[in-house]
């Protein structure tokens, strides 16, 4: 038994540490992230045509299943920005990223900040994106995004 338990517990200090370190592309997944989310604000399509993979399956938050085709025809069909339009800004916080080799999974919260007539409103959502390397560069495969309520909502406690 004390040999079961010691191979168990040298398993498990070699097990450890290799779950703790940081993905080994973190820097340049978060940098990828952070110029699609400028170039979003902009509305750019060349930076939604490299951030996409081409059988990219994105799940939006109002519930809609997206390609990359359906993305970019949206992109392409809305202008702009003008100056006075409402314009809206994205950011990333509490980002974590986990690598698997030529895959990796990066989640985070998206700020979305929107600024029309002086007045800013922010949005959160938690999104979570499949990245692929293929052919030395990572493209998201997988996205799921999901709005998060504006207030906090208590939990209700259970009936007695």
């Amino acid at each position: 038994m004390k040999r079961i338990l010691l191979a168990l517990w040298v398993l498990l200090s070699l097990v450890g540490p290799l779950r703790a370190q940081a993905a080994p592309d973190a820097a340049e997944l978060t940098r990828l992230l952070n110029n699609f989310l400028e170039g979003a604000g902009r509305n750019d399509a060349a930076i939604h045509e490299r951030f996409w993979a081409d059988d990219l399956i994105y799940t939006a938050s109002a519930g809609r299943r997206l390609s990359k085709q359906d993305i970019l025809k949206e992109v392409r069909e809305d202008r702009p920005p003008r100056p006075g339009d409402e314009t809206t800004t994205f950011g990333a916080e509490d980002i974590r990223i986990q690598q698997y080799g030529d895959t990796a999974v990066v989640a985070f919260r998206l700020v979305g900040t929107t600024e029309k007539e002086g007045k800013k409103t922010v949005t959160n959502y938690l999104n979570t994106g499949t990245f692929l390397k293929r052919n030395g560069q990572w493209q998201v495969v997988a996205w799921q995004a999901t709005k998060m309520p504006d207030k906090e909502t208590p939990t209700p406690s259970p009936a007695k």
